[in-house]
């Protein structure tokens, strides 16, 4: 009885969940301009008048660099912590590791907050670069949380071998461990990308003249005739979003496989 109490439990949350997002592309098709039943006929014109928003296209641009950038910075960041925290034992190995992981339960909102006050006493301008700091901040913990599993199940003895042999240290972990651990870091940098396009709270404190797409989709809202465009350009958002995550998840599970690491659960 339990058990079937847990079910019905997850179905509701996960319709709780997930229904507004489906709804998302069924108004995207809808030829009205009022998002409301009855739909008034199916259409692509909303995804057609995408290609004609100037505005549009300069925010995707903007927040695809911040992404790329954010995500590689992310990613290198990680490789370095993940392989520290878990071959090496170092003072305050601990509390350092805590303080690194320390965004993913801090709101959002409180590091967008103090990351302005910073900005703004150092007297740094906003621009896309702070953007990425503050994206940078929140996405290397996702990073190492992924690398990390990569790393505990590599055998450190493949290494110290190559070693043995007279490679080099850094030679034995360029040739040896980084093609073991190539899957967690492209699931690392993919994981990191998403997250980096698709945040709106720190990239709106910390945005300057050139908004990200996020930022600019919500400015959007404020006008009725547009919300279409928006309810198209959002369908194609989600399905990127899917498509970057189901790939972050198979180089995962691969990397896991290759390492012969144990799966601890993932993204899908």
């Amino acid at each position: 009885m339990k058990g079937g109490w847990l079910r019905i439990y997850a179905i509701v949350y996960l319709i709780f969940l997930y229904l507004p997002v489906a709804l998302l592309p069924i108004f995207a098709f809808n030829d009205g301009t009022i998002i409301a039943f009855p739909l008034q006929g199916f259409t692509a014109k909303w995804f057609l008048e995408l290609a004609a928003i100037q505005a549009l296209h300069s925010a995707l641009w903007n927040s695809l660099f911040i992404a790329l950038v954010t995500a590689t910075l992310s990613t290198l960041l990680a490789i370095g912590a993940a392989r520290a925290s878990t071959r090496y034992k170092f003072p305050g190995k601990a509390p350092i590791m805590g303080a690194i992981m320390l965004p993913l339960v801090l709101p959002e909102i409180i590091v967008a907050v103090a990351l302005l006050v910073v900005l703004l006493q150092l007297g740094i301008g906003l621009t896309s670069w702070t953007v990425i700091a503050g994206h940078t901040l929140i996405c290397t913990p996702f990073a190492i949380a992924i690398l990390s599993s990569s790393f505990q199940g590599l055998d450190a003895s493949v290494e110290e071998a190559a070693i043995d042999l007279g490679e080099t240290r850094w030679g034995a972990f360029r040739t040896i461990t980084l093609p073991l651990v190539a899957p967690g870091i492209i699931s690392a940098f993919l994981i990191a990308f998403t997250i980096s396009l698709d945040e709106f709270i720190i990239a709106f404190f910390l945005t300057g003249a050139e908004p990200t797409l996020p930022v600019y989709l919500w400015s959007q809202l404020r006008f009725p005739t547009r919300i279409p465009a928006v309810m198209a350009l959002g369908t194609l958002l989600l399905l990127a979003s899917l498509i970057i995550l189901s790939i972050a998840e198979y180089a995962r599970r691969r990397g896991i496989a290759r390492t012969g690491g144990k799966d601890s659960g993932g993204f899908l």
